[in-house]
Formats: structure tokens, sequence, C-alpha cells
């Protein structure tokens, strides 16, 4: 049996996708319905103020060691095969499929269609099926919705079959564990099973448009991107917990989205329909516009603590883990743009929080530099991004999103580079880590102080500021922001000891030295120099 949701139409079946449901299916329900499935089945609780709350121990972060691509006669000699995109054999994979449709076919059922790509030119029409309520609730938040219309004669190009209550046998299905996220782009399909964790329903889709966009000209990017108030686009690079929702979310500037956009012919458009903000140590006075959508019905708490007696929302509780999640969908940020596209950037910023504490707080590149930034994609993994990691440790991640890119990076940054030549974009970039000492003993930047940098990068109030010469990294750093104490603004001065910030810089820049090794003998000589010395 099956309900459906307003003005669904249902033209293409479940069998499609070889599945043969026993129980109830439910066609796009709205999020009304599924809060009251998801609370009538026991699988979070009503928050303060409207939210949905839920848990999703023991996995509160992505599961990058469980994510594979399937080598097949379409993506043999197209993925750059290593520790990010494992292989499966396409044996294993149909045998997985085989027991996940049968463990789907017990279960009640829960149907999205939805669509990633804001560009029509670009867009694909995505399938979820969830055997959990509220996470197709969160597919509704952070996909983008068609209208009933469009529902109507919708057919499906990509299928996501999302069964976190089954476990893979590794022995039987070549997984690593009982925990899964295989995509397969002959079958246009996704399988996730294992792991309650939501975020890996939008990022499974994310690679697939990583994969598919590059063949189409379209440049996807790991990065929130905003719109001036004269027209002009930001784009902000940066992996998870270096400040990409919270910079991009900016009152004096609308918001695009917040993590995952292509930039083609026709300018910058964002994947989703939603926002997935971190939510730990949330504060209305620090980011009032993420604050206020967590406090609105519809938006999902992912491991966030609640008050016992009274549901309030408690950001500062990391007892379950660090990497708390809200998922909300765009408009509830009141300055969203719609639809979320803009015009080719004016400014590109690469977030890093430098876990040494090096780094300036802002200084701008060459493009030359920026390809190299790029490339390197130098941040700090913040604790509990990902499982087991527990404080920051620094990392290099191509193009800011390496667990994201099926193809060999070097592709997607000579896009970048390109794209900067064409349409003249500054490039920024920009240390929301470590300030005074390294990790354990300097101080998280502050976010007033990144705020009034990047602001005033934005507005073209630096292009005329005088710069000093890092002399390891050969970074351009502003003598002067306004707002900014000047003293912060050359990392060596935050120093106590400055000999040992120089030790310390050379530490960082030969692990720079050496990550980009790899990439040598693909790049210009002049993106080359640019390095650290």
């Amino acid at each position: 049996m099956a309900t459906k949701g307003e003005g669904r139409v249902e033209v293409a079946g479940l069998h499609m996708h070889g599945l043969e449901p026993s129980k109830a299916v439910h066609w796009n329900l709205s999020p009304v319905q599924l809060y009251e499935r998801a609370l009538e089945r026991g699988e979070g609780r009503l928050a303060h103020m409207g939210a949905f709350a839920t848990v999703t121990s023991p996995h509160t972060g992505r599961s990058p060691g469980d994510k594979f691509i399937v080598k097949e006669s379409l993506t043999g000699d197209s993925v750059d095969w290593g520790p990010a995109n494992a292989s499966l054999s396409e044996e294993h994979f149909y045998a997985l499929r085989e027991e996940v449709i049968a463990f789907l076919d017990g279960q009640e059922l829960f149907v999205r269609d939805a669509r990633a790509g804001a560009d029509p030119n670009h867009a694909l029409n995505v399938r979820i099926v969830n055997h959990n309520a509220w996470h197709n609730l969160f597919a509704y938040n952070m996909f983008l919705r068609p209208t009933p219309e469009e529902l109507a004669v919708f057919q499906p190009e990509f299928t996501v079959l999302h069964a976190p209550g089954y476990q893979a046998d590794p022995a039987k299905h070549g997984t690593a564990t009982g925990t899964f996220i295989v995509v397969n782009y002959k079958e246009r399909q996704v399988l996730i099973g294992g792991s309650n964790y939501a975020g890996e329903i939008k990022k499974s889709i994310f690679s697939v448009l990583n994969y598919m966009l590059s063949d189409q000209g379209v440049l996807p990017m790991h990065c929130s991107a905003n719109i001036g108030p004269d027209g002009d686009t930001a784009l902000f690079f940066g992996l998870s917990g270096t400040g990409k929702t919270t910079l991009s979310a900016d009152p004096e500037r609308r918001l695009i989205g917040d993590d995952e956009h292509g930039w083609g012919s026709g300018g910058v458009f964002n994947f989703e329909g939603g926002c997935y903000a971190k939510a730990i140590k949330l504060s209305l006075e620090s980011e009032p516009e993420i604050y206020r959508a967590t406090q609105m019905f519809g938006t999902i708490l992912e491991n966030v603590v609640l008050y016992e007696g009274t549901s309030e929302i408690d950001f500062d509780d990391a007892t379950i883990t660090q990497n708390t999640r809200a998922s909300y969908p765009l408009h509830y940020i009141p300055n969203a743009v719609v639809p979320s596209r803009g015009d080719h950037p004016k400014d590109v910023v690469f977030l890093t929080a430098d876990a040494f504490g090096v780094l300036p707080p802002i200084s701008k590149l060459t493009p030359e530099q920026a390809m190299y930034h790029f490339l390197s994609g130098y941040t700090a993994k913040v604790a509990g991004t990902e499982r087991g990691v527990t404080e920051p440790e620094a990392t290099f991640s191509a193009c800011f999103g390496a667990p994201f890119l099926p193809r060999h990076p070097g592709e997607y940054a000579k896009m970048l580079g390109e794209r900067l030549r064409d349409y003249g974009a500054r490039v920024w970039l920009v240390n929301t880590g470590w300030s005074g000492g390294a990790y354990g003993v300097g101080s998280r930047m502050k976010l007033s102080y990144t705020r009034a940098m990047v602001g005033a990068a934005l507005a073209g109030e630096l292009d005329q500021i005088e710069t000093v010469t890092d002399p390891v990294f050969g970074l351009l750093m502003p003598s002067e922001v306004p707002d900014v104490p000047p003293e912060i603004l050359n990392p060596r001065d935050t120093w106590a000891d400055g000999a040992e910030y120089d030790a310390t810089a050379e530490k960082l820049a030969a692990m720079f030295r050496e990550n980009f090794g790899r990439y040598e003998a693909q790049v210009p000589d002049e993106v080359k120099a640019t390095g650290p010395q």
C-alpha cells in the first residue's frame, strides 16, 4: 500500500529499482507528516520551539574508510583510485544490493523525489528511499524541492537506497566494516547502510555531481557562496568546521548556499536546497541567522543535547559529539537567494583552520598561489567531524574536498585556474584556526576579527592597503584592516617566542613541500615556485 504526498502522481514506482515492498510506502510526505511518523516510531524527540532532535550514535560523523566506488567500464580509467576512492567490484555490489533490497522490502518506506542543482541546465533528479521518517525529512531539507507539477512527471536519474539498519558482511560484500557508502555510476545508484549519520546521504550525491558535472564543463566545488549588496558573488572554500557556513550566513549579504556549488558558464549555482550547519556552541550573538533557524519547526537537530524536563536545547553540551548538526531548508535563512544562483564570483576565499598557528589570519594570493593552495587544501580536521578525530589534526585535502572528488584533483584545479583567469576573481587565504601559538598553546581566531577581515576584503577595502610578504610562505599580508588589531595580522608577532614560531613555520612548510610533491609533475613551474621556501 502507498500513501502519497500532496500533488504526487506516481509515474515510476519502486519496482524499477528492484524493490517489492511488503509494508506501507509513503511518497513525498510533508514535514508535518514526517514529524508525526518519526515521533510515532520513536526516531527522536520534539525540541523546545519545534525542531526535531535525534541521535545517530555510534556514527556521529562521516565514515570515509567505508566509502566505495564500483569499478566498471565507465569508471575504470576516469576515477582517481586510492584511499579516498576505494574500489568495489561489480560482483560485490550486486550481492550487497540484493541484500539491501531484501532488507528494505521488509520495512515501512519513505520515498523522496528531489533535485540536486539549482541550474536547470545541470540539475540531477534524485530519488531517496529511506526506512526512517526523519532521514526522509533530512532529504526534504537538504535537496531542492520540485513543484507538484514537476513531481507529477518526475523521473529519477540517480537513486539512493538508504538502509542504515542493515549491516554488510565484509567477507561477503567486500566492504571494510558493516558500514558502507557505495556509488555505482553505471547503475546510477547509491547504497548506504550501517550508519544513521544523515550527512552520508547528501555527501554521496555531492560526490556523484563531482564526477558527472566536470564532463558538462561545470566545476563542482566544496564551498559556500553568497552575494553582496552590489550583486558581487563570493565563494568560501573549506572543510567542515573551517567556517564556510558561518561566514556565508552574513546578514549584510544574501546566501546562495553553505556547502556545495557548481561554477558553470552561467555563473555559480547551489547543489542543495538546505543547510547542514555545525551547531556546537551555537549562540544568538555569534551566528544569529543559524541560531534562529534551529528554533523553527522542520529543522533537524542531529546529536544535539536537550535539557531533561524542558527539552530546551543545550548547544554547549558535547557529550554525544563535537559534530552536532542542524539541518534546515535554505529559506529558513531570511536573506537566502531564491533561486540559489549567482553571477561569476568576484572573490574566492580559501578557509583553513591552521592548527600550527603560523599562517596569517588573512592574505591575498596571486593566481599562481591560488592554484598551489587549492591543490594543497591545508586545514585541520576538527574534532568530531570524522570518527576517531577527537582534537584538531593537520591535514591536506586537495581542492578543500578530497574525500568527495572521484576524479584526479588536477582536473578540478585546472578548471578553477581557467575560471580565475577568465573572470579575474580575487583570491584570499583566511586562517580561522589558531593564533599566538599552536593548538594547545595559542587561541582560536576570534570570529569577529575574521568577519571584519573578510568583510573588508570583499568590499575592496584591502586593495590599496600596503602588504608585507611572509618570508616562509610568500603570502601577502595586509598591514592594516579596519576594526582588527594590527598586531594580529602578522602571525609571528603574536607568538611569545619568535624562534619557536620560526621553527614551527618551517615544520609546516616542510609538510607543504612534501604534500605538493604528488602534484609537481602536473602543474606549471610558476605554480610550483609559489610554495613555501
